[in-house]
């Protein structure tokens, strides 16, 4: 089935930009705008810029743009159906569907399937468990046992495998699901040479369903209940197109508000651990699955909040193993706490016994920031022990270093110093040469992840990609706009893409900075009756860009301007080819914003460029024509070189003054400076 165009409409009316990016991002308030931390490749400084009159966002360190739709797309990694689907849940918006033809149907996502099939066999582990005989007897009993209420297993929507060979499987394949969907979702286990379907993964368990951030089912983990040496407690879904391990918490979905509102996030280790103190009012918790916490993982909690506090059963050995790990939550620049608590205590069984106010009172009081938690736990085994006590120094130091912040690391080298009773200057000094160890051996660390969002910048047939259109005044040496100067330096284009990029010349920036206020601002009036698009083209007759998007461009709005319509912004935002949805949403986004206090506290009055549309047409005509002046001032030279007799040379040569001339009064007209 596919969603009719009406829904599709309704749904793109309903989704707000801010509210959908929210809920995946922590969002700030910046003028106008809102901006984040970049959820598609790794960065400190927020370069994720949101913008809510325009319903577009648009990343300036790696590229990613697009609707609320596209966004869903690519932070899920689903498709446009599911997207849809998704954004329709979440307004409310009854889908209306038509058929799909046989192609159609082959052709739909794998992915999709998957999302389908796992939100079935949820509803039937969740059946299973308040409606059978054994569910009732068996998984209802121990989650009654651990005092888990109604409500409580709803909201993780837990369940009850039957303890039978084929249950589940039996029933979904009567149903109409394939065995090889359910394979692959992990569901069915196959065995090689069987003349069955197979069998089910999670016979006789508890199922705890693992959510991704969206709130799809996208995974299970299962408990035995009955004693069983050949069985493990715990059975996880194996790695599937929907379920990477490293790349989820248990709990983000449930936690993710609270986790915003609060600005923390506590972590855990199992799934029974999150339960507990949800309902104990601690909704801000996640659980790394029992798995070693990974940079994936860090990267999510880092998008709604900076701040950790990691929580420790009272096992030593386990929490020295884990020590090792941690250093990746520094590197990634979020501030971690640690709390432990007391020997064959764990969060679940703690808050259990204790109840809800002393746990929160033992968080406050037991939490130590990492360094120090670190640092005490190393020397219980150091004693006096020189050698040991130099180790624990060294091991401390290296963890230090990992701090991207400067003055949080000159914080810790102090405590450090306070509490080992050693010289600040001696481990600010040993600090300097690990990071500059660090630095040489792993050149490129600057360099973000790519992201797979899918097409992430502008693509121009004359070079390779870059982080979009750069700064298009800044970028004309001999002074022509407003702004003009040097280029900013952009780290996000590859070192082999540089030379090309900057080859670009003059035209091109001049080609684009037209057709850019033909997209952004075409259908707007000039004076009544009298539009942007109308002014423009009327100015440029006989006129053919040489880029082939911008000609490509040029050519839709003649076509259309033609048959007395005026293209506007929104059909290129909905544009079908993703290079012209993306150049659209780069021109409308701005790197930097003007603060309010320029008008507030100094009274300066800086225009919009709506104020001065029609002196900012005027001009990119004037620029455009003199570009082209310009290139055939260098056609010009090119010939006279070449010229075979002092007549043609003349001739050529005058025909290059003549160039000149219409180029100087141009200049002057804008207010440029001929060197």
């Amino acid at each position: 089935m596919r969603i009719n165009p009406e829904t599709v409409e309704r749904i793109k009316h309903a989704a707000d930009i801010v509210e959908v990016v929210g809920d995946f991002v922590s969002l700030k308030k910046k003028g106008a705008n809102y901006s984040a931390c970049c959820p598609f490749h790794n960065e400190k400084t927020p370069s994720f810029n949101v913008n809510p009159v325009r319903q577009i966002y648009k990343c300036f360190g790696c590229g990613a743009a697009g609707d609320s739709i596209k966004f869903v797309m690519d932070i899920d990694g689903i498709g446009y159906g599911e997207a849809l689907r998704y954004l329709a849940g979440k307004y409310n918006i009854e889908i209306e569907e038509e058929e799909l033809t046989d192609e159609e149907t082959i052709r739909q996502n794998v992915r999709e399937s998957l999302y389908i099939i796992l939100n079935y066999a949820k509803n039937y582990y969740q059946h299973q468990l308040h409606n059978s005989e054994e569910g009732q007897a068996i998984g209802l009993s121990y989650f009654r046992e651990r005092g888990f209420t109604n409500e409580i297993r709803k909201k993780f929507e837990l369940g009850y495998s039957l303890d039978n060979w084929d249950s589940f499987s039996k029933e979904a394949l009567e149903k109409g699901y394939s065995a090889e969907i359910l394979e692959k979702a992990g569901l069915l286990i196959h065995k090689e040479g069987s003349h069955t379907a197979g069998y089910d993964r999670f016979r006789g368990r508890v199922i705890f369903p693992i959510h991704n951030i969206a709130g799809k089912t996208i995974a299970f983990g299962a408990r035995i209940l009955k004693s069983d040496k050949n069985q493990p407690k715990y059975l996880n879904s194996p790695e599937t197109e929907v379920y990477h391990k490293s790349e989820v918490l248990y709990g983000i979905y449930q936690a993710k508000n609270a986790i915003r509102s609060l600005e923390h996030c506590y972590l855990v280790e199992g799934y029974t651990d999150v339960i507990s103190l949800h309902q104990a009012g601690i909704e801000n918790v996640v659980a790394s699955s029992g798995t070693s916490l990974t940079v994936e993982q860090i990267r999510l909690i880092g998008r709604f909040t900076p701040n950790i506090t990691i929580l420790y059963d009272g096992d030593m050995a386990g929490i020295k193993a884990a020590l090792r790990g941690l250093d990746l939550v520094l590197e990634e620049g979020l501030n971690v706490n640690v709390v432990l608590f007391p020997d064959n205590e764990d969060p679940d069984s703690y808050v259990r016994r204790v109840g809800a106010e002393a746990f929160k009172a033992h968080l406050k009081k037991a939490s130590k920031d990492f360094i120090t938690f670190k640092t005490e736990i190393l020397l219980q085994d150091a004693g006096n022990d020189p050698f040991r006590l130099a180790a624990v120094i060294q091991e401390v130091v290296n963890s230090i270093v990992k701090i991207p912040d400067a003055i949080k690391r000159q914080v810790f080298f102090h405590r450090t110093s306070e509490m080992m009773r050693v010289d600040e200057q001696m481990l600010i000094t040993e600090g300097n040469k690990l990071m500059r160890k660090q630095q040489t051996a792993k050149p490129t660390e600057r360099q973000p992840r790519q992201n797979n969002a899918g097409s992430q910048g502008y693509t121009n047939s004359k070079g390779p990609e870059i982080d979009g259109p750069p700064d298009l005044d800044a970028l004309f040496s001999d002074g022509f706009g407003p702004f003009a100067g040097e280029p900013d330096a952009n780290p996000f284009v590859p070192e082999e893409a540089a030379p090309e990029t900057f080859q670009r010349t003059k035209l091109h920036y001049q080609e684009e900075a037209f057709v850019r206020l033909l997209v952004v601002h075409g259908a707007r009036e000039l004076e009544p009756s009298i539009t942007v698009c109308q002014y423009v083209l009327g100015q440029i007759e006989g006129i053919e860009l040489k880029d082939p998007v911008f000609s490509h461009l040029l050519t839709l709005f003649r076509e259309n301007f033609n048959r007395n319509h005026v293209l506007t912004t929104d059909y290129f935002l909905q544009h079908h080819e993703a290079d012209i949805r993306n150049l659209t949403i780069e021109w409308l986004t701005q790197k930097h914003e003007l603060s309010e206090l320029w008008q507030e506290k100094y009274e300066i009055y800086v225009p919009f460029e709506t104020d001065v549309l029609d002196k900012t047409a005027f001009n990119n005509i004037l620029r455009l024509k003199k570009a082209f002046i310009e290139e055939k001032m260098k056609v010009c030279l090119q010939q006279a070189v070449h010229a075979q007799t002092e007549e043609e040379q003349h001739a050529i040569m005058t025909e290059f003054m003549f160039y000149k001339g219409i180029s100087m009064a141009a200049a002057k007209e804008l207010g440029s400076v001929i060197g």
